[in-house]
């Protein structure tokens, strides 16, 4: 699809998290074989631009960086700090195996590589650091991929009035988000020795899209009159993004602003780019593909057919899991106050954090250490709603004689950009407090991470045939439906979860990401590769229940823009 726009080479990020899941362990196998990746970029006749970080943004869950970074005494991230310095080395180093052998040195087709993400913005974001401190960083953050062996040009990218920060000597400075070209051929030179050459490593055909937030468009005819005033005038440029994807699993990030303590990203990256998230052709497609074609002179070729899509009208649901129950009978942590995500090793998921009274208490109950959205339950039964991305962190409650207090925490994504980066612990961070008071002693947590998806066959005593009885019984409780369906066709296809409240998705044991009625993702993307013909399974993990279900359904076209 790329190449028929008439690009002729592919960027592409590398994120450091899912390739070293654990410090020390590594893996590049399966959908995360970035080599393969690279050399079929290669195979179709496309050069390719790698964007290792180790920080990338990119909406993706800590910006790249792993979870456990946090747990390692003496490491402040993105920082001239030997710990993290020794860790991103690690990193780099063990890239350069994977795909040391691709660049266009060796006869591959990796002609560019960037060093770091954007410094100049976290420079300007973090005026608590000396700015030497910072070049010095950076300085090194470039040396460690020269020293590794990646011996082509390197570059850096940032807003054009953020070059004092984030350029570094021997890489070429490039402009992202830049449209007036005689003030990016001015700072560019006066970065890069009075010489270019003029690119624009991120050029918005779209953006990016929270929860809880309008979905973001941009006019195609702008877009495409942009393109032409770039090729028009000798400048490179990198859509950013040309095709954004899907955050399958737990990989979305988050920012945060004024109004909102985190603005979690959607599951889909469709970013109203030129490519659909599913791969399809869009009206801003054709219209910068036109422009292209005036100013290359290689040919480009036709644009693909989609790929098959299909329609399931009903999957039913015929099992039903209660997820305090099967919970509550693991061995739980135990501690005198609540433990983050991070102090539990926990990188994702959710976590049930439980407490008993012996006395009845009753009040507000506060937690403002929240990370990132909690249900409250006393004894099993919903009392309410906590939720950062709202800025909720009280309610009132009532805990009789002999209670229990159960809060279902849940990670909806660490931050991925900004100086709030450096603080990203996940769970309940501070005290909990009810009436003023904070609430110690024997709390009880058990770890659900879903990091595979959940076997009912192995949860007895707590699973129920999804009947009337059971629905009535599990109704605004946490519950894990699983289901089986046939396919006699595979394709593509979307799961409609409009009426449902909030949860995740496991097709065939994949977690395909994260759904929530408030919009304005309703949708979730299934790829057709992760069907099969015969017997398939689906596994959802609703938090909310509100209205039980018995059945869902999938659709041909996605519903992206459904804010409620």
């Amino acid at each position: 699809m790329m190449k028929a726009m008439g690009l002729n080479t592919v960027a592409t990020y590398v994120f450091w998290n899912i390739h070293e899941p654990e410090p020390g362990v590594w893996d590049f196998t399966g959908d995360k074989n970035l080599a393969e990746y690279i050399k079929i970029a290669g195979e179709e006749g496309m050069m390719v631009i790698l964007r290792p970080g180790p920080y990338v943004c990119a909406e993706w869950e800590f910006g790249g960086y792993p979870w456990w970074l946090q747990n390692i005494k003496g490491m402040e991230i993105r920082k001239d700090n030997a710990e993290f310095l020794k860790c991103t080395k690690a990193y780099i180093d063990r890239l350069y195996k994977e795909v040391g052998g691709l660049l266009c040195t060796k006869g591959g087709p990796i002609v560019m590589v960037q060093c770091e993400n954007e410094f100049g913005s976290y420079v300007s974001q973090r005026t608590d650091i000396p700015l030497e401190e910072h070049r010095a960083y950076n300085a090194k953050i470039k040396q460690q991929l020269a020293d590794a062996g990646f011996d082509v040009p390197l570059f850096t990218s940032d807003g054009s009035w953020l070059f004092e920060g984030g350029s570094t000597p021997g890489a070429l400075p490039t402009a992202n988000g830049e449209s007036d070209i005689a003030n990016l051929k001015k700072v560019v030179d006066q970065y890069h020795n009075g010489k270019g050459p003029y690119m624009v490593a991120e050029f918005y055909p779209g953006w990016l899209s929270h929860w809880a937030e309008p979905f973001p468009q941009l006019d195609a005819s702008k877009v495409a009159r942009q393109t032409e005033a770039y090729l028009k005038n000798d400048v490179s440029i990198n859509f950013y993004m040309v095709h954004g994807g899907t955050n399958f699993g737990f990989t979305s990030g988050a920012n945060y602003d004024k109004k909102r303590d985190i603005q979690p990203d959607l599951t889909s990256y469709d970013y109203d780019a030129p490519i659909s998230e599913a791969g399809w052709e869009t009206p801003k497609y054709d219209s910068v593909r036109n422009v292209i074609k005036k100013y290359v002179k290689y040919p480009i070729p036709a644009v693909p057919d989609k790929n098959p899509i299909i329609e399931i009208p009903s999957i039913k649901l015929n099992k039903v899991a209660d997820v305090i129950g099967f919970a509550e009978k693991m061995k739980p942590v135990s501690a005198d106050t609540p433990l983050t995500f991070e102090q539990l090793n926990q990188g994702y998921g959710y976590v049930l954090y439980t407490r008993r009274f012996n006395q009845p208490i009753s009040g507000i109950l506060e937690i403002p250490g929240l990370r990132d959205y909690a249900v409250v339950y006393v004894d099993g039964e919903k009392v309410g709603v906590l939720n950062r991305n709202a800025k909720i962190y009280s309610m009132e409650i009532e805990i009789p004689f002999n209670a229990t207090l159960q809060i279902l925490v849940e990670n909806m994504g660490r931050i991925n950009y900004g100086s709030e980066i450096v603080h990203n612990n996940k769970g309940i961070i501070s005290p909990v407090k009810i009436v003023g008071r904070e609430i110690t002693g024997e709390w009880d947590m058990y770890q659900l991470p879903m990091s595979e998806v959940p076997d009912l066959s192995k949860l007895t005593g707590d699973v129920y045939d999804n009947n009337e009885s059971a629905s009535a019984k599990l109704k605004d409780c946490p519950v894990i439906y699983s289901g089986t369906f046939t396919l006699d066709k595979i394709g593509d296809t979307f799961i409609d979860m409009e009426n449902w409240g909030k949860g995740i998705i496991f097709i065939n044991g994949i977690n395909i990401g994260r759904y929530w009625q408030v919009g304005p993702q309703q949708t979730l993307y299934i790829p057709g590769v992760w069907l099969k013909k015969g017997e398939n399974k689906i596994v959802v993990f609703e938090q909310l229940n509100e209205k039980p279900k018995t059945e869902v359904r999938t659709v041909k076209t996605p519903v992206l823009m459904k804010l409620n």
